[in-house]
């Protein structure tokens, strides 16, 4: 018996070993500073609280609430989106004060409460905030699923006061109706419900105080009440009074009612111990990043690496209340029976790398991230474009849910109705809104008939071709004989004498004059592009796009192009999401994301290992200015995750991995079933950054790639590397 308690020990030591501190790599300031419009606050995997500061600024560079080159905090608040290009939530407002021992009560609606505070005193890690403030107050932050925990040490006894401001706000949203209600001393509930991005946003919360409340002051505008324990309005406000040192709050929220909020904090089984409760969310993000382990001697490199990976789960993010009740996209309270309900689908990014990272690494979330779309379908009529706390924005272009839940049904991620699902894509891909009329009518959106009618055109058409493989996978000949048909639509576009996919009128016409390297916002024939970027958008039938351009040489002689030219955008106001440029070649955007892998299919592969080794180590980096553009939930991260590894899904459906040019030693990624995949690049280095040869298991691979299911095998690719590009592969 001893023996075997002791062989018990050892097994669970060195299990426990065998997880890296990895949360040490993870820098949440990576990226914001610039574009990146990340926040640096506390979460944990895909958690429904995202507890961060707030500057209280509105500009663009602000669309998380926080940017670096600020000096002000005005609040922390419980909901924050990372990386988008609009800005939302900000929702349920705290700010720690201090107050003089006499305060004129009449003037407290006139005060900001805005506090300075300095970069030195600023410290973050995954799931896990500080700031010292510059009137002396410490504040630190952590989180678990649904409930935000922050912890304010006060510079004296007996005077700390805290401010809930549920009309905070940037620029993007309004509340409409917030309320307050003191319950106990210790307890205070409320909502905010505003429009903005999200056009009917509902933040239901409950907090509770480690000390009782003294005193309180709730007030809108001007006028502030002494010791009223309910008040609502459009932007109510309260301040509270404390006898103590050190004050620990306790807030949940909930997107459906008070009394759910209330259990969503039951739920979370959290007690009074703020390092417990951080050290357990950084033991989520270690379980969570050891999913991938890298090795490298460089830190920078890992810095990198890993805050990708931890931006990656960052979003989707869990809506779904304790009891698994939401607010729907119908407005109404719905219940996720079966599977966990997520929130904000910023899909016209992350169908590109992200969803088909988590087919590896968090499979059974995918199952509930498509029940979560099919919920949507229920309750909209239609899968999510960009689905935001249970509204639909329709921002940006494409129905990108598509190769989503085509990718899944593909890889055989079970946990949802496929039929179903199927049902739900072809209605979605039928619709006469967006240019869809035309694009059904004439195989093209006419460029005076409809804005950014070329990107439209692209982007449906690669949708349909996932949705013709879904029908081919489901034994429906007849889909998928429509499906493919209109995948080929990107043809009518292409002007052969130019090279590029151009506007084209109705009459059938090209729309003139023509400058591929315009993007503005009068034609809006490209979505956030120029032809130059949007031209290469086809990935489902590169072959069909070579052709085109007269075969391989001529469309590698093009494409070398794109990264050689000049940078330069022809016109004023041209999006500003247009960065992270070489040539013309724009990574701070996603219609680029795939491009530099398409030297591949024209017998360059070499090419393309030099652009995707020049994009990794140029225009990502561990520190604040470390995001080339807009994160965009997981995107621009996930791209460095994969493409670090060597591979990356071109085509996001058709469960394959290119290569590239890998910059870690070696990687292990964990798969389901305690199975490993072993990623080697042999003789690695700064100058090493050509591929020689690629083996599987110790058999060399004559193709560019690897199938999904190699990796989930488990198993060995390795990677030989040479500093001399291989121009004969």
């Amino acid at each position: 018996m001893k023996k075997f308690f002791l062989l018990i020990i050892i097994l669970l030591t060195s299990n426990l070993y065998s997880q890296r501190d990895l949360t040490k790599y993870v820098n949440p300031f990576m990226g914001t500073a610039g574009h990146g419009h990340v926040y640096p606050g506390a979460t944990v995997p895909f958690g429904m609280v995202q507890l961060s500061p707030d500057n209280g600024r509105g500009g663009w560079d602000w669309c998380s609430g926080y940017n670096y080159s600020d000096s002000l905090i005005a609040g922390f608040s419980h909901k924050h989106l990372s990386g988008t290009g609009i800005g939302d939530l900000c929702d349920i407002s705290f700010m720690p004060l201090v107050l003089p021992n006499k305060f004129d009560e009449l003037t407290l609606g006139l005060q900001s409460f805005k506090t300075s505070f300095s970069h030195k005193n600023e410290k973050a890690s995954p799931g896990y905030y500080s700031v010292s403030l510059s009137n002396k107050i410490n504040v630190e932050l952590t989180a678990s699923l649904r409930t935000g925990i922050q912890r304010y040490t006060f510079p004296q006894n007996g005077s700390g006061f805290v401010q809930i401001d549920l009309g905070f706000a940037i620029n993007w949203d309004s509340p409409v109706k917030t309320f307050i209600k003191v319950e106990t001393p210790t307890r205070v509930v409320g909502y905010r419900l505003s429009k903005g991005w999200a056009k009917d946003q509902r933040v239901y919360f409950a907090t509770e105080f480690s000390s009782p409340i003294i005193t309180q002051w709730l007030g809108y505008g001007k006028l502030f009440t002494k010791n009223q324990t309910e008040l609502s309005g459009s932007q109510v406000k309260a301040i509270f009074k404390f006898d103590a040192k050190q004050l620990i709050v306790r807030t949940a929220i909930s997107s459906v009612s008070i009394e759910n909020a209330k259990a969503n904090l039951l739920a979370d089984n959290i007690d009074w111990n703020f390092n417990k409760i951080s050290r357990t969310a950084s033991s989520l993000w270690n379980k969570e990043l050891n999913k991938i382990s890298v090795t490298s001697k460089n830190k920078n490199l890992l810095t990198t690496f890993y805050t990708s990976l931890y931006r990656t789960m960052l979003a989707p993010v869990v809506f779904g209340d304790s009891n698994g009740e939401y607010k729907g996209a119908d407005d109404n309270v719905h219940k996720a029976d079966g599977y966990t309900k997520y929130s904000i689908f910023s899909l016209w990014d992350t169908f590109r790398a992200e969803h088909p990272l988590f087919t590896i690494i968090h499979p059974k979330r995918v199952g509930d991230m498509i029940n979560s779309m099919l919920s949507h379908y229920h309750e909209y009529g239609l899968l999510p474009v960009w689905e935001l706390d249970g509204n639909e924005t329709n921002c940006m272009i494409g129905y990108h849910a598509i190769p989503v839940i085509a990718d899944a049904i593909l890889k055989g991620i079970p946990g949802f109705d496929k039929e179903e699902a199927f049902m739900a894509m072809k209605i979605s891909a039928m619709q006469d809104h967006y240019g869809l009329q035309f694009y059904k009518e004439l195989g093209f959106i006419p460029a005076d008939k409809e804005n950014e009618s070329v990107s439209k055109t692209l982007e449906y058409a690669f949708d349909d071709w996932c949705l013709a493989q879904t029908a081919k996978y489901l034994n429906r000949e007849e889909d998928y004989n429509y499906y493919m048909k209109r995948s080929g639509n990107y043809k009518n576009l292409f002007d052969a004498s130019t090279g590029f996919m151009r506007g084209k009128l109705n009459d059938g016409s090209w729309r003139t004059p023509f400058n591929p390297k315009r993007s503005d916002h009068n034609t809006h024939d490209y979505t956030e592009g120029n032809a130059w970027q949007y031209s290469w958008f086809v990935p489902q039938d590169v072959e069909g796009l070579i052709q085109l351009h007269g075969g391989k040489e001529k469309f590698s002689l093009k494409l070398d192009s794109l990264f050689t030219i000049d940078s330069k955008i022809d016109v004023d106001n041209a999006s500003p999401d247009i960065s992270g440029m070489i040539g013309q070649y724009a990574h701070g955007n996603e219609p680029s994301h795939h491009t530099a892998y398409l030297f591949n299919f024209s017998g360059e592969a070499w090419r393309t290992q030099k652009i995707v080794n020049q994009i990794l180590t140029t225009l990502y980096n561990s520190t604040t200015e470390g995001l080339c553009g807009n994160e965009d939930c997981g995107q621009m991260s996930a791209w460095f995750v994969l493409s670090s590894l060597g591979i990356y899904p071109f085509n996001p459906a058709d469960q394959k991995y290119v290569f590239g040019s890998p910059i870690f030693n070696s990687a292990v990624i964990s798969i389901p079933g305690s199975k490993k995949f072993t990623i080697k690049a042999t003789n690695v280095s700064e100058k090493n950054i050509f591929v020689k040869s690629v083996s599987l298991n110790g058999k060399k691979l004559k193709n560019f790639f690897i199938r999904h299911k190699d990796i989930l095998k488990g198993g060995s690719l390795v990677f030989e590397m040479s500093s001399l590009p291989q121009k004969n592969q």
